[in-house]
Order: C-alpha cells, then sequence, then structure tokens
C-alpha cells in the first residue's frame, strides 16, 4: 500500500509483487510556496511568448517522450502494473497529442475577429494562471497530457497532485516539461490527501482539473467552488457497449474483450455493460469467452502480456466483493472468476451474465478486469438500459447499419459515443461526461478553451461616440436650442 509515514514520505510498491519501490518525501509547505511562485512567473514570461516558440517545445517534448519511452514504459508498468507494451503506446499517445497541439497554438491563440459593425471586435484565449491538476494512476503520464496539454499550449502554468501511487511517473513528467519548457511550467507536489484543501484554496492558483472517483470529485469541486475557481471533473464511468442484432457478431465480440481488458480493466472509458440483442445473444457470448480465453495474464514487464495485476491490492479486494455481490444478486459466472494465489493485485479476467439493471455488476462502476453482459429484446430496449446509470462518459455501439447507428447515439446520454469503434481518446475530439460522470471537456480545442478567459475585445471608432450617448454641443448648438422669450408689449 502507498501511504505517508512518520519520516514525511510516500512509498510507491509494486502491485505485481507487493515489494517497496520507493520512498518519496513529502513536499514541505515551503517548497509547495516555490513552486507556485515559479508558476506564476511563468504564466507571466511565456504570456509574450511567439506561437512558434511554444510549438518548437511542444515537438521537443514529443521527441523527448518518444526517445525515453522504453525507460517510461517500464516504470509505469512497475507501478501500476500496466503492460509493457500498452504503456509503450500510452506514451505515443501524449507524444501524437504533442505534435497535435504544436500544429495548432498558433491557431488557438490567434485573435478571432468577429463582425459588430460599424465596430471592430476580436475574442481570444488567454491564460487563467496556475491550474492545479489532480490527477489518478491508471494512466500515469497520458491523463496528465490529457487534460493539461492544452492548458499549457495556451500559456498556463501546472500544479501536479498525482495518485501516490505513481509519484515515480509524476517526477518523471515533471523532468520532461522542465527538460522542454524551463521551470515553473509544470512542477509536482508529493502530499497527502490532507494538504491538497489548502492547494485550492490558495489565491495563486486559477483553476482546477480533477480525474477520479466521484466521491472525491464532489469534494475537489466543492472546494473550487467555494474558492470560485474553474473546475474541470472527468469522473467515473460504467459505459455501455451496445451489440444490435445486424452487428458483425464477433467483430464485435473480439472488440468489447479488448475494452473490457485492455489496462486491466481500469480505464473510465473502457467498455463496462456489454448490452446485447437477444436475437444475437449465445453467438456474442461464445464469441467473447472464446477471446477472452486467449487473453494472456502475466508479468507487466513481460513483452506479450494482454492483463496484468490491479494497480493495488485494496482495489482488487473491492472488485473481489463487487463480483461476490453480483453473483449473489442472481448472475451467472460466463468466465473466470478464480483467485489467483500469489503475491500481488491479481485478479483474474472475469465475465458474467446479469438479469436486471441493479446487480452490482451493471449499477456501479467496476473499475478491474470485469464485465457484465445483458441482454435486451430491441434496439430501442439497448438504448434504454445504456442510459439507466447514473453515469455518462462514454458509449459504443455496434451495428451493420452506422447511419442507424448515429440516429441512436443521438439518445444516449453520454460526452461521446462510438459507432463500431471502441471507446478511446483521441487528441483531435474532446473527452468528458455528463451526470456523474462529471463535467467539462478536455482535448481538442475544447480542453483548452476551459482553461482560458475567453477575452472579448470591442472597439468604436475615434470619431463616434460611446453607444447610448449623446454627441458633445458647441456653445452655439445650445444658443439655437434656447426657447425664445415673449416680448411683453407697452403702450
Amino acid at each position: 500500500m502507498t501511504g505517508t509515514s512518520k519520516m514525511a514520505t510516500i512509498t510507491t510498491v509494486d502491485p505485481a509483487t507487493g515489494a517497496r519501490i520507493a520512498d518519496h518525501p513529502v513536499t514541505t509547505p515551503r517548497e509547495s510556496t516555490a513552486m507556485l511562485d515559479r508558476a506564476v512567473d511563468a504564466v507571466a514570461r511565456r504570456r509574450a511568448g511567439p506561437a512558434a516558440e511554444r510549438a518548437d517545445r511542444l515537438r521537443a517534448l514529443a521527441g523527448r517522450l518518444r526517445s525515453g519511452a522504453p525507460e517510461f514504459a517500464l516504470l509505469i508498468a512497475t507501478e501500476m502494473g500496466k503492460p509493457v507494451d500498452q504503456a509503450r503506446s500510452e506514451l505515443d499517445k501524449c507524444a501524437t497529442a504533442c505534435e497535435y497541439y504544436a500544429d495548432r497554438v498558433a491557431g488557438l491563440l490567434e485573435p478571432r475577429p468577429v463582425e459588430v459593425a460599424p465596430d471592430a471586435a476580436r475574442v481570444r484565449l488567454l491564460p487563467l494562471g496556475v491550474v492545479l491538476a489532480i490527477m489518478p494512476w491508471n494512466y500515469p503520464f497520458w491523463q496528465v497530457f490529457r487534460s493539461m496539454l492544452p492548458a499549457v499550449a495556451i500559456g498556463n502554468s501546472v500544479l501536479l497532485k498525482h495518485a501516490d501511487s505513481v509519484t515515480g511517473s509524476a517526477l518523471a513528467v515533471r523532468a520532461l516539461f522542465y527538460q522542454a519548457f524551463g521551470p515553473g511550467v509544470l512542477d509536482a507536489v508529493v502530499l497527502p490527501a490532507e494538504r491538497i484543501g489548502p492547494l485550492i484554496d490558495d489565491p495563486r492558483i486559477a483553476a482546477v482539473a480533477f480525474t477520479g472517483s466521484n466521491r472525491v470529485g464532489a469534494l475537489v469541486g466543492a472546494r473550487a467552488g467555494a474558492a470560485v475557481k474553474k473546475a474541470v471533473l472527468e469522473l467515473g464511468g460504467s459505459d455501455p457497449f451496445v451489440v444490435l442484432a445486424d452487428a458483425d457478431v464477433r467483430a464485435a465480440a473480439r472488440a468489447a474483450i479488448r475494452s473490457r481488458f485492455l489496462n486491466t480493466g481500469q480505464s473510465c472509458i473502457a467498455a463496462k455493460r456489454l448490452i446485447v440483442e437477444r436475437a444475437v445473444r449465445d453467438e456474442f457470448v461464445d464469441a467473447a469467452v472464446a477471446e477472452l480465453d486467449t487473453l494472456v495474464l502475466g508479468a507487466p514487464a513481460a513483452a506479450g502480456t494482454d492483463v496484468g495485476p490491479m494497480a493495488r491490492i485494496d482495489l482488487r479486494d473491492r472488485l473481489r466483493e463487487q463480483l461476490a455481490a453480483t453473483l449473489a444478486g442472481g448472475a451467472r459466472l460466463l468466465a473466470g472468476g478464480a483467485p489467483i494465489d500469489r503475491p500481488g493485485a491479481w485478479f483474474t479476467p472475469t465475465l458474467v451474465e446479469v438479469f436486471d439493471t441493479g446487480n452490482t455488476a451493471f449499477r456501479d462502476e467496476t473499475f478491474g478486469p470485469l464485465g457484465a453482459v445483458y441482454a435486451v429484446d430491441s434496439a430501442a430496449a439497448a438504448v434504454e438500459a445504456a442510459n439507466d446509470s447514473v453515469y455518462g462518459l462514454s458509449c459504443s455501439i455496434w451495428s451493420g447499419d452506422p447511419e442507424h447507428a448515429g440516429r441512436l447515439a443521438e439518445g444516449i446520454a453520454a460526452g461521446s459515443v462510438f459507432v463500431n469503434r471502441i471507446s478511446e481518446s483521441d487528441p483531435r475530439l474532446p473527452v468528458g461526461g455528463v451526470k456523474a460522470s462529471g463535467f467539462g471537456r478536455e482535448l481538442a480545442e475544447y480542453g483548452a478553451v476551459e482553461f482560458a478567459n475567453v477575452q472579448a475585445v470591442r472597439i468604436a471608432p475615434a470619431h463616434l461616440a460611446p453607444a447610448g450617448t449623446a454627441p458633445a454641443r458647441t456653445a452655439a448648438d445650445r444658443t439655437a436650442a434656447r426657447p425664445a422669450r415673449s416680448v411683453r408689449s407697452t403702450s
């Protein structure tokens, strides 16, 4: 377990073995203050910098990610158990996002004219200041880049508070940004949970980004709201994977297993509820179980491993409890389920079938290698089941008629819908949720706007008076405007 010791350190642990990796000293209040001061200075320093320089630094960051990928992938695998091949894919996505924003930063910063004749007007994005990023452990590099790269591109600075269990990754990300941008643009604090609240309150923090559980997200959002600070919350998900009767069922089953068990099932936008039209239920289950049997459960650092350990033992134990409640609630075990007797946070990839939407595996977010199949009688019933959740992050629909599936997507309460593709983040598209999955968006232009002062400037011509005021009058005007006095005649 990670935690804070009497020596004021946070310890990281290898989830595959339970062995201690490292003890990281907790950031002192003086160090936090110095980091915030540097971050404020960096915003001021970069405000007038040319877009071309920012683009060059983003490309340099991409280059450092690619050259250091073997080392960083091993670090990710060791700290949170991600199979090393998947860790390299995570790093490649980070580099691709850097290049995406390098190509677009000039456009993001360019003032946009607005027609308000006879005046001139423009709208531009200006940095808010320092963003506090409270990030989770499941994608130790990508979560930071996905959330904060657009903010950095437009001139903000970032103070990163990463999950304790991936502190080594947080420090590696800090070093990468320092090498590419210099001091203050992205720094990382190593802090226990009780010190996060006062950090949110600090007047040097302009906004807060949080990715994680609904419970903690509600606390972070409330604290930010009390301080009247912008917040973006990307919270949990119980994403539906809908298979219609006209779909390529075997392709859908392969994709469902890939989506559900990628990153050992520890992804907000992973398929969790596999909602299948009853006409193809048997074919889908047979294909899904066969695909599940091909997954290689093994050491995260070994090439070819598909599923590693879960990130922490307490998370593994929670998933065990959810599986037990699911089966006690009447679900049927389709594959897996057997405990693994070895040190570390191991959980057998498991597939169940549930028969009502109140079952634990359908109702709750299962953050690990546990998937639930639920059969419905029609496409309309599939949409109804997909929406029968407090969450609304992402959805995947599989159909032989993509246009029909696209129309169904309009009725799905989710931040994104993918047709004949698994749910996955892409720098070109916004990411975020509705309902209990949070609010705000990451990536694309939207991720930059979230942490921008969207400033409008309207300029009237000098020879025109401000709207709503009368023009100044000369002395002659005032004389001419006086009413004539009546003349009394005398006789």
